[in-house]
């Protein structure tokens, strides 16, 4: 994207945030290259841990291979594909303080587009509900792929069935942090799903070449 890999942004995002060790996790087709490409994190200043996702088992069964890795710590989730403005630094930090919960992050999107797990947030803030790619979305609140998760993450995970689509959905592990209250969601200015279409991936470049002259990426 632009001037560099697209994943080179996640990774920039969580080191700025303060993170030391970051956990890759790819598909076998792709293994190789992201290998080739990360190695052992050493050049960005960190320490990279490599997990395969065997199939196509959703985010949440993504997440899930983690568990070794996170050792019953907090997590900080962010899509390889997401490109976004925020620096994360500061709600690290007050989430690391945090006894449990989890954090999702909003942006005012298309959500009728089908593309989208969509939010639904009250006029103070607080989240109503949370569903995957409605047909008729209750709000324009996209749900976009940065999360961050107290250790229990992995015990809801256990307690999901999968979706219609065969896959463990994000937005049903966010649910039992809705349910039990302690889901928070904060909004981002401008983000983008580089890996949805060629037409976004056009998009990606277009903004971030106009983000970066401006000097606000």
């Amino acid at each position: 994207i632009y001037n560099k890999p697209m994943i080179f942004y996640p990774i920039e995002a969580m080191k700025s945030a303060g993170i030391k060790e970051v956990l890759i996790v790819t598909g076998p087709s792709h293994a190789g290259a992201f290998l080739n490409l990360l190695k052992n994190g050493s050049e960005f200043g960190l320490q990279f841990t490599y997990e395969i996702q065997q199939e196509a088992g959703g985010i949440a069964h993504g997440i899930a291979l983690g568990e070794s890795f996170a050792d019953g710590e907090k997590l900080l989730v962010v899509l390889g594909d997401n490109i976004f403005n925020v620096d994360l630094k500061k709600d690290a930090e007050e989430f690391s303080k945090k006894e449990k919960g989890a954090i999702v992050y909003g942006v005012k999107a298309d959500t009728k587009s089908g593309q989208y797990g969509v939010i639904e947030m009250d006029d103070q803030g607080k989240v109503l509900s949370i569903e995957e790619k409605p047909e008729n979305p209750k709000s324009e609140i996209a749900q976009t792929g940065i999360y961050m998760y107290d250790h229990r993450v992995f015990d809801f995970i256990r307690k999901q069935s999968p979706s219609a689509r065969g896959e463990l959905e994000v937005s049903s592990l966010n649910n039992f942090y809705l349910n039990e209250g302690t889901l928070s969601c904060k909004m981002l200015d401008w983000w983008i799903d580089a890996g949805t279409s060629f037409d976004e991936l056009l998009k990606a470049n277009n903004l971030v070449a106009e983000k970066v002259k401006n000097g606000l990426l």
